[in-house]
């Protein structure tokens, strides 16, 4: 199947290839999305766990909270151990329907028992003739008296017969009474005999959050849910109702306030509530009326609950994203499971606590961990978390949790993920390579990384890496740089040799020393306008306080984990965006922002990949693709065929190859192997029809001018300034080599 397709793939540019070992690439992919992704799913530890909680972790009653562990008669008779020496013991078991042969009657209940064997009852405490007791329907059902024992080792095995017989009489369980102390209960079922409550055996999946065995049943292992926002629904508190202090519902001088509003004014009127007083000043009672509604009128959540009915109007849904946002489960808490799931302990934890922990913090509790392990396959099982446990220690992750999504990690952070996931399988004669595994690397941390690398390379592996930082390509073997400069200025071998031969390439400038970057002779002085964030709690930050002034360029630095990007981008950021009526998700825990007026707009340049299709470019990132579109439909050749701008775009149907609808190429779904992207055999990559590259501007048709550089590009439109301004920043950060 796969042979099929060879002859169709694009062949490599290149002449030979030798020696080529198994490879593994670690490179900066854009992080994991799904909010079921987290650092335990990545490496693997969570599928390790699951298994170690199934076979070792003990589960603890949901009603007394008494560890329920199957009893076998020995040991029980291990427990009793604990009483004195010549203990008198009452051994009883329960009367269970089904057990006897009888029909309920106190006659034939007598009768049973007595072919079996026995003719005493356990009643208040006594132990009474079975003929002397009076059944009635009304009370519980007394116990069978199995044996009365002497507690001795001389009289073990007598014990441990009447143990066994009443265990199975009793269904499973049995009861001992000592004469001089409490009751003791036990079961040989996974049940606790104190409360009478059956459990379902332990599968690795009810420790998932991923299955349905184990995900929690309202959030379905997600952890959170969505629901109205109040702090989106009512942002400023300093507002009274009539002056539009629920935001959904405006404010009295509006031009057509909603039936809504007229109806809050018609309800505080009749309950007496100020409508001029700011929110906050109001009654906690009377804010709870508004919130949640009355008898009589419906609230802020009975209005939103309507609209969930509506929600096949696409603007009911559109108006209803304004002003919700995901909060924690109430059910699990944001634990993600089930409560049975959370009954079972290890080691005094359960699985939510111990994903709960840092790197560092799970580590010391698995190594505590080796008495508990039973056989050589728990000790292979924790051997496995140990080893990814050190590895994630080792890139310098040890302050992330197990449960930190993976989608709140910087993109440094989820490579290292990454690298301590390829690490935790330990191979052998491997090609590695790794693509700047420096990003978002404090200098502190990269003695760690490069003692990693040197490691990979003692176990026989290869290990190549494409990298800026100074000690990184110090601490290497060998060093190929390549330039001389970017795009077609570049493609050459400047040095291939040992890193210390280096020779006076730009890079080899810069490494020696000759070349530096200067600092600057003069800093802008700050002026009055700050922006401040107080109690900064989100995350590693510790309640901080953090006033930015404002108009400067700012550096927020620190060792890898500090908090850098959790307060730029889920405390700043997502503030400021709130600030300004477009919320981009719930901000970080923080007390105030102070300073955001003076904020006019804010843009978050992160690490994600720009690009969400096949088809996107610089062009049509940039909107420079707009107005070249226009130029080539005003053509003398367009006109006359009667093409327009659309007939000029990959992206609709008209002008388009039909056989890959703008891609240029097709993907073939490999089975097993990886897909395989190959020319498109209708427009060979050219992605528009024969007709619509017949028209030329210029000379170059629609698939010349996408082949062109930014500064080809820059040069060639040079008299087109709504081109050139979109595509001028490019060139200027050191991008006009792409097409």
């Amino acid at each position: 199947y796969a042979r099929q397709f060879m002859d169709r793939m694009d062949r490599p540019r290149v002449d030979k290839i030798t020696g080529i070992p198994p490879a593994i690439a670690i490179d900066r992919k854009d992080p994991v999305r799904t909010s079921r992704s987290s650092v335990g799913t990545m490496t693997e530890i969570t599928d390790y766990v699951k298994i170690l909680f199934a076979r070792l972790a003990v589960l603890h009653c949901a009603s007394c909270g008494q560890p329920v562990v199957p009893e076998t008669p020995q040991a029980i008779w291990q427990r009793l151990q604990a009483l004195p020496e010549g203990e008198r013991l009452v051994i009883t078991f329960p009367l269970v329907a089904g057990q006897l042969d009888d029909d309920g009657s106190p006659a034939a209940i007598r009768n049973s028992l007595r072919r079996l064997g026995f003719d005493r009852l356990f009643h208040d405490g006594a132990v009474v003739d079975i003929d002397a007791f009076a059944f009635a329907p009304e009370d519980p059902p007394p116990d069978v008296v199995a044996d009365r024992v002497v507690l001795r080792h001389d009289r073990r095995e007598r014990t441990i017969d009447s143990l066994e017989m009443a265990l199975r009489f009793g269904g499973g369980q049995l009861t001992v009474w000592p004469a001089n102390g409490r009751r003791q209960d036990f079961s040989s079922r996974l049940s606790c005999a104190r409360c009478g409550l059956d459990y379902v055996p332990p599968l690795p999946n009810l420790f998932s959050f991923n299955s349905p065995i184990g995900a929690c049943d309202t959030c379905r292992g997600f952890g959170r849910v969505i629901d109205i926002d109040l702090d989106l629904i009512i942002p400023d508190r300093g507002l009274s109702l009539a002056e539009g202090a629920v935001k959904p519902w405006g404010r009295r001088d509006a031009d057509n306030p909603r039936a809504e509003f007229d109806d809050l004014m018609d309800f505080c009127r009749r309950a007496g509530i100020p409508t001029d007083l700011p929110f906050r000043r109001l009654k906690s009672t009377q804010q709870r009326a508004i919130i949640d509604g009355t008898d009589g009128y419906y609230g802020i959540r009975g209005f939103f609950q309507w609209l969930e009915t509506k929600t096949y109007k696409m603007h009911v849904r559109v108006f209803l994203s304004r002003y919700r946002s995901y909060d924690a489960c109430p059910d699990c808490g944001g634990t993600r499971f089930k409560p049975e799931t959370l009954l079972y302990r290890l080691a005094g934890e359960n699985i939510a606590a111990l994903y709960a922990l840092n790197i560092d913090a799970a580590t010391t509790f698995f190594d505590g961990l080796g008495d508990t392990a039973r056989n050589e396959a728990d000790r292979l099982v924790l051997g496995e978390v140990r080893g990814r446990l050190r590895y994630l220690q080792d890139v310098g992750l040890g302050y992330l949790t197990l449960d930190r999504q993976s989608r709140t990690l910087s993109g440094g952070e989820v490579q290292r993920v990454s690298l301590a996931s390829a690490l935790g399988s330990s191979l052998v004669n491997t090609l590695y390579v790794l693509d700047e595994p420096s990003i978002g690397l404090h200098p502190r941390d990269n003695h760690r990384l490069i003692g990693i690398l040197k490691g990979l390379r003692k176990l026989g592996n290869t290990v190549v890496v494409v990298e800026h930082d100074p000690d990184i390509i110090r601490a290497s073997d060998y060093i190929l740089d390549m330039g001389p400069l970017a795009g077609e200025q570049g493609g050459e071998i400047q040095y291939f040799g040992p890193t210390a031969g280096i020779n006076g390439s730009l890079t080899g400038q810069y490494l020696r020393g000759a070349k530096t970057i200067a600092a600057p002779d003069k800093r802008r002085p700050p002026n009055k306008r700050r922006l401040t964030i107080q109690a900064a709690a989100q995350h590693n930050l510790q309640e901080i306080d953090v006033s930015i002034p404002l108009g400067l360029f700012v550096v927020l630095t620190g060792v890898s984990g500090s908090g850098k990007s959790t307060l730029a981008e889920e405390i700043v950021y997502r503030a400021l965006k709130k600030h300004l009526g477009d919320p981009q998700g719930r901000p970080g825990r923080h007390r105030a922002l102070e300073g955001a007026g003076f904020v006019g707009d804010v843009a978050l340049v992160d690490q994600r990949p720009i690009g969400r299709t096949p088809r996107a470019n610089a062009l049509t990132y940039t909107k420079a693709m707009d107005p070249i579109r226009r130029l080539l439909a005003a053509t003398d050749d367009a006109r006359a065929r009667g093409f327009g701008p659309g007939h000029f775009s990959f992206n609709v149907d008209g002008g388009r190859c039909d056989t890959c609808k703008g891609d240029g190429f097709e993907k073939i779904e490999m089975q097993f192997l990886s897909d395989v992207y190959v020319a498109c055999p209708g427009c060979s990559g050219r992605r528009f029809k024969p007709e619509i590259l017949a028209v030329t501007y210029n000379g170059r048709n629609v698939d010349e001018i996408l082949n062109l550089t930014v500064d080809q590009a820059l040069a060639f439109f040079a008299d087109r300034r709504q081109i050139t301004a979109a595509l001028r920043p490019l060139a200027d950060v050191g991008l006009g080599y792409l097409r």
